[in-house]
């Protein structure tokens, strides 16, 4: 019997991104699997994105939300009914090409790699360059000097998170791939019950990552599997937000995965000398309309620790 996927992605306000990455879909199918369903979580959006596609050929199913549950939240409603053997999380400000679907389940299927439960692809921007997005999985001294800026500053001594002295023309072992291309065997994804709910957006993936590390399994970066990514997504439009999220979600991993000590450092760390690196830099690079969003970010994040 051949492996079957199911391919869930997550819409908020994407505009015409999501058609694009919806019938580019097509450009992956091969006769070597079996694309089961294309799950559209769609989170409340008040755009157009979801005009339009009726007239795909795909095994579409489109579940609507009436308000934003968040990425973690509508990740595990697009997985809860799956049937097939691999689950892919795809960003809808991502296009796929020829192998991009097929090299995974080639290498998932090999018995050799049964130990390897998270696949992460190769993603190029408009330029074909290639973006260099696996990760570190973080520590609180990671968080500390990262909040100092020292990894920008003495990159030599302090390595960045991400892996950014890697070219990612070859294939790996790594902590965490990026989430925009989160290809995963469905076991694994039920043996740990899906995304942790409580990550709104952002450290979902890095949290499930190392979730998955804890039982054997395995992250693999794979350079043979390509596909487009734009990067930034609707996120862009809410700077301020986005901000708080991130922030929000660094946070509640490093209470979730760090000692109460490394997760009090963490805390200080990030509103102390972060915030105040942040909003210095910002006015010295003559941006005062970013630094107010800053501000406005680290003041949701205070109301959310208080509650």
């Amino acid at each position: 019997m051949l492996p079957s996927i199911d391919i869930i992605i997550v819409n908020w306000n994407s505009g015409r991104l999501l058609p694009e990455c919806i019938f580019s879909i097509n450009n992956a199918l091969q006769n070597s699997f079996i694309l089961n369903r294309v799950v559209i979580v769609d989170n409340a959006s008040s755009d157009d994105s979801l005009d339009n596609l009726d007239s795909t050929n795909l095994p579409l199913v489109i579940i609507r939300n009436t308000q934003n549950y968040g990425f973690a939240k509508a990740c595990n409603q697009g997985a809860i009914s799956s049937e097939a053997n691999f689950l892919l999380f795809l960003n809808p400000d991502t296009r796929l090409f020829k192998n991009s679907l097929a090299e995974p389940i080639k290498f998932m299927m090999d018995k050799e790699n049964n130990e390897i439960g998270i696949i992460g692809a190769q993603m190029v921007d408009d330029e074909n360059n290639i973006s260099r997005t696996c990760s570190r999985f973080p520590s609180p001294f990671v968080f500390v000097y990262m909040s100092l800026g020292l990894n920008r500053i003495f990159p030599n001594i302090f390595r960045n998170q991400f892996m950014t002295e890697w070219d990612h023309n070859n294939n790996q072992v790594v902590d965490q791939v990026m989430g925009a291309f989160f290809f995963v065997r469905k076991n694994l994804f039920q043996k740990l019950n899906g995304f942790d709910e409580k990550f709104f957006v952002y450290f979902e993936e890095v949290d499930f990552s190392f979730r998955a590390k804890q039982i054997d399994y395995k992250s693999y970066f794979l350079a043979t599997a390509k596909i487009y990514h734009k990067g930034g997504g609707t996120s862009e439009k809410v700077k301020a937000l986005r901000l708080f999220y991130i922030l929000q979600s660094k946070l509640l991993y490093a209470k979730k995965h760090f000692t109460i000590s490394g997760y009090i450092f963490a805390v200080l760390f990030t509103f102390i000398p972060e915030a105040v690196i942040r909003i210095i830099d910002l006015i010295f690079k003559g941006k005062i309309k970013s630094s107010g969003e800053v501000i406005s970010a680290y003041n949701m994040l205070i109301k959310s620790l208080l509650k």
